[in-house]
């Protein structure tokens, strides 16, 4: 297991500029971003923090949903908060901000591609939130939710279920029917590959994703032919 050097005041300082927080002990910072194979378990990693982030950020969005959809019902804000605080969000956002410039990994983990690499990049937002919670308590990790997480809550997609979940019993019910998912091209490094899937229904024109993982890929495409038939109103943020 290697081993590498700590944040340098000059990153730490990027990092905060990029959270919008200043913090006490910069350790905490450091250790939010170490994967537990870049270093001795000793040394500290993020697997506790990701338990506690994991923990405030469902909180903060439960409440931001409460208060923001008054008439939704428990199933429909459950729908949402499930959606807001998935991986592929908490991975998203990350990406937004540029977490994966700072993530320190040891050398097997670099090698890893798809949904194994997304969770990696999900854990990190979420050390992160309990990093600013540890160190500024609710208040300041609330306040970096609502930063990233307030616009997608409204979003038409928030309150979407799972895509092909969505689209496998839509086409169960009108062509009686399961959707087919194939894999069309696999691009670009192993740290950062790009997957290209169709989605085929018989009867339907097809559509494609294009995504860091496979699964997300599907998603993209269901999400795709869902807004295509009408099935789902289209977002106007989407390509």
């Amino acid at each position: 297991m290697s081993k590498t050097k700590p944040l340098s005041a000059d990153e730490i300082s990027r990092l905060e500029a990029l959270i919008g927080y200043e913090f006490k002990e910069k350790a905490r910072l450091d250790r939010a971003l170490t994967h537990a194979s870049a270093r001795s378990a000793a040394a500290g990693n993020y697997e506790r923090l990701e338990f506690l982030g994991d923990r405030v950020l469902g909180l903060c969005v439960a409440e931001l949903l409460f208060s923001t959809f008054r008439n939704a019902t428990e199933g429909e804000l459950s729908v949402r908060l499930n959606q807001l605080v998935s991986a592929e969000s908490c991975a998203a956002i990350g990406d937004e901000m540029g977490l994966h410039n700072f993530i320190r990994t040891g050398s097997d983990v670099k090698k890893l591609t798809g949904k194994a690499m997304l969770n990696v990049r999900a854990d990190v937002v979420e050390s992160l939130i309990a990093t600013i919670y540890l160190d500024g308590g609710l208040e300041a990790s609330r306040k970096f939710i609502l930063k990233y997480w307030q616009g997608r809550a409204t979003s038409v997609d928030a309150g979407r279920r799972d895509a092909k979940t969505e689209l496998q019993e839509w086409a169960h019910a009108r062509f009686a029917t399961t959707p087919s998912y194939r894999v069309d091209d696999r691009s670009g490094p192993d740290h950062d590959p790009r997957f290209t899937v169709t989605v085929e229904i018989p009867g339907v024109k097809p559509e494609t994703g294009v995504e860091r993982s496979k699964r997300a890929a599907e998603q993209v495409a269901a999400t795709r032919l869902l807004e295509r038939e009408g099935v789902w109103q289209k977002t106007s943020t989407r390509d």
